[in-house]
């Protein structure tokens, strides 16, 4: 029988060997979930029922072999006039008067009403031997282009820099507000926490390195500086090829990094760049559990099992992106089957 235990999870965050190599996602859909055990239960959350949400969610977890569950509650999702970062629509964010104006205070308590009865619930539903990795959903430059828009956020900077230099440091006093709260309500139910904020994309980052380095970076330095206060390792999920900043960014004092894409840069050679620095985590392109042949799909979940047996520090397997409704849940699960067979605990359940 299989038992699950989130400290795995810790040693690899915190660059140590585990005793297990464990099993990483940083967001599975529900949709794939209810696919894969037959069982529906996504309007639950929806209807704002969280505790029948979240038990079939965090036994999935548990049934699959995983150590940790995996969730966050996004900033995003409550933003008052927000919605720039994932819809094709202005943002709010384009003149003085709107920047002035916008309801930042507002915006942290809407936040905290709402995602607490969802941490509530997965702290009812939590199984033993586990905890949760994640948080508070979206980092500073998500928020940003959430409320601005990226394309009028790049001529903000050059119209009306005031704002431009203003609405990073509004955003990392939201995050520091959002997450002094979380963490002394929730932390204990977390084990590593995480945020997402994809800075890259194929062949560089998508604002300029210096602007990173001047306006996200050190609102980034105050929110993990919160977290390690608080006892726990901070992994960043960030897409993209950013590495003209990943040494500024570990410098801000990530404990771990999430997210690779092999036409960016092979996993291997994340772990030859950084691996004596941080934990690495994911490894399988998730175009892979999309269209990848089964045969050659196990030997690339074999060779980067390999990998993070070879590596000296913490290396968590799964996806290099997150599980979304369009991965093939049969590749899904044979990448679950691949990795316990090759821990020894073999137990995940075919379709």
């Amino acid at each position: 029988m299989f038992e699950p235990d989130y400290r795995n999870l810790v040693d690899c965050a915190y660059n140590r060997k585990p005793r297990r190599i464990p099993l990483y996602e940083h967001n599975v859909n529900a949709g794939i979930i209810e696919r894969i055990t037959g069982q529906t239960f996504v309007s639950f959350f929806f209807e704002q029922n969280y505790k029948e949400f979240f038990k079939p969610y965090c036994k999935f977890f548990l049934d699959y072999g995983y150590d940790a569950v995996t969730y966050e509650s996004c900033v995003t999702e409550f933003l008052p006039y927000g919605g720039a970062l994932s819809q094709p629509r202005t943002g709010y964010i384009d003149s003085m008067e709107r920047y002035l104006s916008y309801p930042f205070e507002e915006a942290v308590r809407i936040y905290i009403e709402r995602s607490a009865p969802r941490f509530d619930a997965l702290r009812a539903c939590m199984p033993k031997g586990m905890k949760a990795v994640g948080g508070v959903g979206n980092g500073v430059f998500e928020i940003v282009q959430d409320l601005c828009g990226f394309e009028n956020l790049c001529i903000l900077k050059y119209e009306e820099p005031e704002i431009f230099e203003g609405i990073f440091r509004k955003a990392g006093d939201m995050l520091v507000q959002i997450w002094t709260w979380f963490l002394r309500e929730y932390g204990d139910i977390y084990c590593v926490a995480r945020f997402g904020d994809d800075l890259g994309y194929k062949t560089g980052t998508l604002l300029s390195p210096q602007d990173i380095r001047e306006y996200i970076l050190p609102q980034y330095r105050r929110v993990i500086s919160l977290i390690h206060e608080a006892g726990l390792p901070f992994l960043l999920h960030s897409c993209g090829n950013i590495f003209e900043v990943m040494p500024d960014i570990i410098a801000c004092g990530i404990d771990a990094k999430h997210s690779n894409e092999d036409q960016i840069a092979d996993m291997e050679e994340w772990v030859r760049k950084y691996g004596d620095k941080i934990g690495n985590f994911g490894g399988i392109d998730t175009d892979h559990l999309v269209r990848m042949d089964n045969i050659l799909l196990e030997k690339e979940v074999s060779r980067i099992y390999a990998l993070a047996e070879k590596k000296a520090g913490g290396f968590a397997i799964g996806s290099g992106n997150s599980i979304p409704d369009y991965v093939d849940c049969e590749k899904y699960l044979l990448m679950i089957d691949t990795v316990r067979r090759l821990r020894g605990d073999f137990g995940g359940k075919k379709i």
